[in-house]
């Protein structure tokens, strides 16, 4: 399938601090798919941090897609049984995120959206972010490497030396790894330099 055609479900989770990288993908990729859907946990929906507040990052969404948010499990169910998304991007996705996606805990809107999105044997698209990607959250991680339908944005340590167990993905990979992961391949090298 080509990007040009898809139907693009894009859900952000926490990692505010990682947002300013993924708008900048958001903003590449949105020209080159067909449709796209923003899609916000309840946590990011709701928070104002330091990085900015929930109705700015809402509002950017909103306005960059061309399509309402959605933020509750109620609003995100249809995608599943209606079919409406080709691929699902989950970006930035938090070590909570994937600790929930290993476990099959479908406790929010993203969670839901990933599950019904995988009824129908269609790609999910990971993009890491998570200070503790080399120690707690990498038995999560392994385990959602080796499963069938997720595909992973390369990642790399974004800081080695002051945070070493930290992961972060190269959010201006995301619309390259969406394109194969549309046709079942892994960008390669997972581990980015």
């Amino acid at each position: 399938m080509k990007l040009e055609d898809a139907r693009v479900g894009f859900a952000l989770c926490g990692s505010y601090c990682t947002y300013s990288q993924v708008f900048a993908a958001l903003e590449d990729l949105v020209p080159q798919a067909g449709t796209v859907i923003p899609i916000l946990s309840e946590q990011s929906g709701c928070q104002d941090t330091r990085f900015g507040t929930a109705a700015d990052f809402r509002a950017r969404l909103e306005t960059l897609c061309g399509n309402p948010v959605l933020d509750s499990i109620v609003q995100v169910e249809p995608i599943g049984p209606k079919k409406l998304l080709d691929l699902l991007i989950i970006a930035p996705c938090t070590g909570n995120t994937l600790a929930k996606l290993a476990c099959g805990v479908t406790d929010t809107a993203v969670t839901m959206a990933a599950k019904a999105h995988l009824r129908n044997g269609r790609p999910v698209l990971l993009a890491p972010a998570t200070n503790d990607g080399l120690s707690v959250s990498l038995r999560n991680l392994g385990d959602l490497l080796c499963r069938k339908g997720y595909y992973f944005v390369p990642f790399r340590q974004d800081d080695p030396v002051g945070k070493p167990n930290s992961l972060v993905a190269r959010m201006d990979l995301i619309p390259q790894a969406a394109r194969l992961a549309l046709n079942g391949e892994q960008l390669q090298p997972v581990l980015a330099l």
